[in-house]
């Protein structure tokens, strides 16, 4: 196996990368073009290839100064454990050195994250506007 990592949005198949996170459990309900704009209006991303498969993602928002958010860190299944997420993120934080990185995670992978030498660190909260990915600027 052969892994390639992209960087940029050339040749993606978005309807692919939908039906492989609904077969892996990871959809959170983004159409294929809402998948695209996420990608499109990111500061970095990573996406991992087997061939024409994707099997990874990774994405980072950023005011570019001293601010980041990692995203959607994901590898198909059956490709975990090989390093995939590590090299994706690896790939990014090239490119947002001198900022403050977080990410929200599950307990269960905190250890691959501080083996990146993340630090856990407060107490986060969200909130979804109006209604779940329904963007509506006018309404």
């Amino acid at each position: 196996m052969t892994v390639v990592y992209k960087e940029d949005m050339d040749g993606v198949d978005w309807q692919q990368l939908k039906s492989i996170l609904i077969e892996d459990d990871f959809d959170n309900g983004r159409s294929p073009e809402q998948l695209r704009e996420s990608f499109a209006s990111s500061y970095t991303f990573s996406i991992a290839y087997d061939g024409q498969k994707i099997i990874g993602t990774a994405r980072a928002l950023s005011d570019g100064v001293c601010n980041a958010y990692i995203v959607d860190v994901w590898t198909y299944s059956p490709y975990r454990r090989q390093g995939i997420a590590r090299q994706m993120l690896e790939n990014m934080m090239t490119k947002m050195k001198g900022q403050h990185v977080y990410l929200f995670t599950d307990e269960d992978a905190l250890p691959f994250y501080k083996g990146l030498g993340f630090e856990e660190q407060g107490i986060g909260v969200s909130t979804v506007v109006g209604e779940w990915l329904v963007n509506n600027p006018n309404g």
